[in-house]
Order: structure tokens, then C-alpha cells, then sequence
């Protein structure tokens, strides 16, 4: 990746390639990191952060979407199956199997209305889904994973052991049924991954910035302006991607042609420190349908518990929050399903909503609007040579799929053919990840260096084996030392990815290149620290870190209608 401030200075050094692809989430960082592969010259711009839209406020969750089948989306589960198949492959350290539990209160409800759903003419929805229906469900998504399935098929079980198992789940409960998906631990760093991999590939062909948008047309080509000094430059590219998820109208007005493929719902989330629901979860996520008809979830992760999500429409105009009353429906969901456990909002460290990037849907409700993606395609405004591509709709699980049906696109309007595929190239720090217990302690026992097999430990989970370069970053820091503040990072650590990640702002640290805001260890404290660890780096005077402690906390409260600022992220999942 480029270091600090470089990445739009390398545009205006040479404005030009054969695409650019706006918008750094997940589905145009994978398309740049496939077109890179392909030996194309290829730049990506993004207007705030790397990862910071709509991948960042994902589920966590790399799943085949069984839900979907009630939609008649086959094509879309057996892709995502499909894909999270791979993706246990190829990126190991971050995508792993992930136990999921049903409960379950009837044994026919639903039968009827099923067809309804199917036909997306709604239905009752108060527990709606019983045992029968849920289990014929069950039977099709295992059958998307014959012949290289990579999880176990499901399970079904009464009253008894489901209590057994789960003894606070609520004892009206008849069965439950278990099945496995994929959890995703950390999405900005596999995103990270996949953009380093993007730019390590192109060999000066694959160029990415972030902090710079795409503002409009001009000499034929597309108006790019560094946001945070104001520059501007004209960027000349045979191909123009749009993958701006739900911006991706607003994005292709600005390129002067208004579309309307749009019409995404908000989905919010909090996350909670509760040491008793985390315990009650059984280290399992609980997926289950609320009072309202919508499926939710419980999902325990990095010693916190996630609880989503909503479904509702939101006009894009609007602040982009988890409300109050969200918030209530969260405590209710899990009073319902746990009932003896005590929840309460002093126990929330992290509150995030986003919006979907999902097709315009007119009257559909939001739980039936598809959740698959397509490729429109239309001639820049005032530029006929060059192409227009947006992407409308996409989600984490599919990201690899979605991106090299894109990639696939833009070669056929270049004439160039495919070189290779993604199905099987390792994302990363998934390369050479020791996955059985034996070359996990031998990587450990070979990369522990001069601090011990904890830290190894904690940065092959942290990194996969990315984390060979942090540890060398480390060893070469003479100054490093684990903060006051949050003893599991140390300076060195901070410094390295500041140095090597584009990382402008200190919210792209505690937000994206960790998890420190996701677990609630992003408070003033930590941020003040993190801030004079990195400020070297850089180049930051006492007033730039004051003014960016100041920033990062807002922004880490931003989800929060009572914080200072206004969320602008979106949800890919879910």
C-alpha cells in the first residue's frame, strides 16, 4: 500500500489509465484487486476512508443467506454458498465457520403462507417459520454445499436438548435447528488485504487514494479533488467504474447522468459488553425471527456481543443513525429469545446503521427486495470513447464473485482477455495461514522473535501472516512499547500501520485498521495516546493531534443521535 499522503499525489503524476473505478468498499477494492491480476492499468478513488461506507457496517457475517430462499433467490444462495466456501479457503484468517442456532416455537406455521412469501405478497409474520418449513429450508441450502462443501450440515433437536444446550434460551421453545455459515472477525483489514494485494500485483499499475472524490467531468475525463487540501485534477480512463454502493445515483449525477437504480434500507447494530448474554450465547450466533416478522441475530464476537438488525427505508438525504427506538427493538429482541438475561443500554460500547446497497424496489417491502447485484452500463456524459459501469447492489459475501463479473465486464469493453482467477488466490494475510494446531505453533514458535509467543500469537490472529511484516516493523522500532491505555497494541505496532496502511486521520485507526472502537476501547484516553504514538509518522504538530483526538471520538460516537456527529456509513449485509 502507499504510505500517508502519496496515493493522489501519484494521480496527478500520471493522470490517466485504462480504468478507474470509484468508490473503496469491498466491491471496488475486490475489482480493483481483479483487474490488477489482469495486468490493467487500473486507479481506485475514494471519498473518506478506505472501507469506510458500506463495508463498514456489515453483520460480520460471510453467509449463504438461507433467508433468501423464501424469495426464490437460488441463484443468489448458491453463489453465496458457494462463496463462502472459498472464502474459508482463501482467506482463513479472518473468514471462519461460525455455529448458527434456530430456535423454534411451532412445527407448521408458515406452511401456508410460505408460497405468499415466495411470490413476495407478504404474510403473517408473528412465528411464522416453524419446524417443518425451516427444515425443508435447511435441506436445500445444505444441498448448494454438496461437492466441496466446507462446514457441517444441519441438526435438528426437541425441547429437551435444546435447553440442555441452550439453558436461557426462552423455555416456550419446541426445537432448534443448527447449521453452520462463516463469521467474518475483522472486515476493514480483510478489505485492507485485498487492496494491498490490488496494489502489490499492479507493480505501478494499480494505484489507490483515499480522502479523494470523483466531482465531476472535465477535458473528456473524470474531476478528481483531493478532499483534504482542496487540489484537483483531471483524470482520463477508457473505463469508468461506479461502485459507490448507495451513493451510486448521487455519483452518477455528478458524472452528469442522473439514474435512479437505487433504493437502499437502513440497517443498524449495537454491540455490548454483557458478560451473562455473551455466556448465554454458547458461543454461537442465535438467528431467529422477531415478534415483527424480521429475522435478527445475536452474535458473539471479540468478547462482546453484536446484535442486529433493522430493515427500514431511508431517503439517503436523511442522517444515516441508530436510533433510540432501534434500540428498544434490540433490548426487546433479546428479552425475547433470552428472557433471563438483563440487558440494558449502559452495557451498548458501539452503535452503528448503515444503508444497503440495494436495487430501487417501489413497493416491495424491504425484507423481500433482492439482495443480488447487476452491471448497468451507459457512455460518460460529454466523453463517448469511455464507459460507465455501475454496480447495483453487492454485499460482503459475494464480494469476490460480484467483482470478477465486473472485472469481466470491464475486459470485454478493453478486448483483453482474463490472465487468471480469483477462486483460488489467498487474500493476503490468508496466504500460508497455518490452519491446523500443529503449523500454528510452529509459525508461532518461528516468528516469536524477541517478545514471546503471546504476541506472535496475537498478531498471526490479528494479521494472519501479514503479521510477519508488523513484526519486523516492531523489531526495527526502537521506541516501542505496548500503550497505558490498551496493552494488547504497542507504538511500534500504531506506527507501522500509520506508516503503511493510507491511513490520514486517527478514526481510520481506531475505526478500520482495528477494532478498537468496535469493542469499546476507543474512549479519549486511548485516542490521546494512540495520537502521540503515530504523530511522528505523520507529521502531525500537538495542535493537529488535539484536533484529531477531537475528531476521531466524535466519529467514533457518530452512530449515536446523541453524539456529535452523524453517522454517513452503510451496511453491505444483511
Amino acid at each position: 500500500m502507499t504510505e500517508a499522503g502519496t496515493g493522489f499525489e501519484q494521480l496527478v503524476a500520471r493522470p490517466r489509465a485504462d480504468v478507474l473505478i470509484i468508490g473503496g468498499g469491498i466491491n471496488g477494492l475486490a475489482t480493483f484487486r481483479d483487474l490488477a491480476l489482469q495486468g490493467v492499468d487500473v486507479a481506485l478513488v475514494e471519498r473518506a476512508d478506505f472501507v469506510s461506507g458500506a463495508s463498514a457496517a456489515s453483520s460480520h457475517m460471510i453467509h449463504g443467506g438461507i433467508r433468501y430462499l423464501e424469495n426464490g433467490e437460488f441463484r443468489l444462495v448458491h453463489e453465496a454458498v458457494t462463496e463462502r466456501n472459498a472464502l474459508l479457503r482463501i482467506a482463513p484468517h479472518f473468514v471462519r465457520p461460525l455455529q448458527t442456532t434456530i430456535p423454534i416455537y411451532s412445527t407448521f406455521s408458515g406452511v401456508l403462507s410460505a408460497p405468499l412469501r415466495f411470490l413476495r405478497h407478504g404474510g403473517k409474520a408473528h412465528r411464522e417459520r416453524g419446524a417443518l418449513l425451516i427444515k425443508v429450508g435447511l435441506v436445500l441450502y445444505d444441498s448448494f454445499s454438496r461437492g466441496g462443501g466446507r462446514v457441517p450440515r444441519h441438526s435438528f433437536v426437541g425441547r429437551a436438548k435444546s435447553l440442555a444446550a441452550l439453558p436461557h434460551l426462552n423455555p416456550d421453545i419446541k426445537y432448534t435447528a443448527t447449521y453452520w455459515d462463516a463469521s467474518l472477525h475483522d472486515p476493514e483489514r480483510l478489505a485492507i488485504d485485498v487492496l494491498r494485494d490490488g496494489i502489490a500485483t499492479g507493480r505501478g499499475k494499480a494505484r489507490a487514494a483515499n480522502y479523494t472524490a470523483a466531482v465531476g467531468v472535465a477535458g473528456g475525463g473524470i474531476l478528481l479533488r483531493d478532499l483534504e487540501t482542496g487540489e484537483e485534477t483531471p483524470f482520463a480512463a477508457s473505463v469508468v467504474v461506479n461502485a459507490t454502493g448507495p451513493w451510486t445515483d448521487l455519483t452518477n449525477a455528478a458524472l452528469g447522468d442522473p439514474t435512479s437504480y437505487m433504493g437502499g434500507t437502513k440497517g443498524s447494530h449495537v454491540v455490548l459488553d454483557n458478560p451473562e448474554l455473551l455466556a448465554a450465547t454458547g458461543g454461537r450466533e442465535l438467528f431467529f425471527e422477531h415478534s415483527d416478522g424480521r429475522i435478527v441475530l445475536i452474535y458473539p464476537i471479540k468478547g462482546r456481543v453484536l446484535v442486529g438488525t433493522t430493515d427500514l427505508e431511508h431517503d439517503m438525504d436523511d442522517p444515516i443513525v441508530c436510533t433510540d427506538e432501534e434500540v428498544d427493538y434490540f433490548i426487546d429482541l433479546i428479552g425475547n429469545v433470552l428472557p433471563d438475561i438483563r440487558v440494558d443500554r449502559s452495557q451498548i460500547v458501539f452503535r452503528f446503521a448503515g444503508v444497503r446497497p440495494l436495487p430501487g424496489h417501489g413497493d416491495v417491502a424491504p425484507g423481500f427486495v433482492s439482495r443480488d447485484y447487476r452491471v448497468e452500463t451507459a457512455p460518460l456524459e460529454g466523453s463517448p470513447g469511455t464507459t460507465v459501469l455501475s454496480l447495483v447492489g453487492g454485499k460482503w459475501t459475494t464480494f469476490r464473485a460480484s467483482a470478477e463479473h465486473l472485472a469481466d465486464r470491464v475486459l470485454a469493453v478493453l478486448s483483453r482477455p482474463r490472465l487468471r482467477s480469483t477462486k483460488r488466490t489467498p487474500i493476503g494475510g490468508g496466504r500460508g495461514y497455518p490452519t491446523t494446531e500443529a503449523t500454528r505453533r510452529q509459525w508461532i514458535a518461528t516468528h516469536e522473535g524477541g517478545f514471546g509467543p503471546d504476541r506472535a500469537e496475537t498478531l498471526l490472529d490479528r494479521y494472519g501472516t501479514v503479521a510477519v511484516d508488523v513484526i519486523e516493523a516492531i523489531a526495527d522500532d526502537e521506541d516501542d512499547r505496548p500503550l497505558e491505555t490498551v496493552p494488547s497494541y504497542s507504538t511500534g505496532e500504531l506506527r507501522h500501520l500509520a506508516r503503511t496502511e493510507s491511513v490520514v486521520h486517527l478514526d481510520d485507526i481506531l475505526l478500520r485498521r482495528t477494532s478498537l472502537a468496535f469493542v469499546g476501547e476507543a474512549t479519549e484516553e486511548s485516542a490521546a495516546e494512540i495520537a502521540e504514538a503515530i504523530a511522528p509518522v505523520l507529521g502531525w504538530s500537538p495542535r493537529r493531534r488535539l484536533a484529531e483526538v477531537e475528531r476521531a471520538i466524535a466519529r467514533v460516537h457518530a452512530a449515536d443521535p446523541a453524539g456529535p456527529a452523524a453517522s454517513s456509513a452503510v451496511s453491505a449485509d444483511r
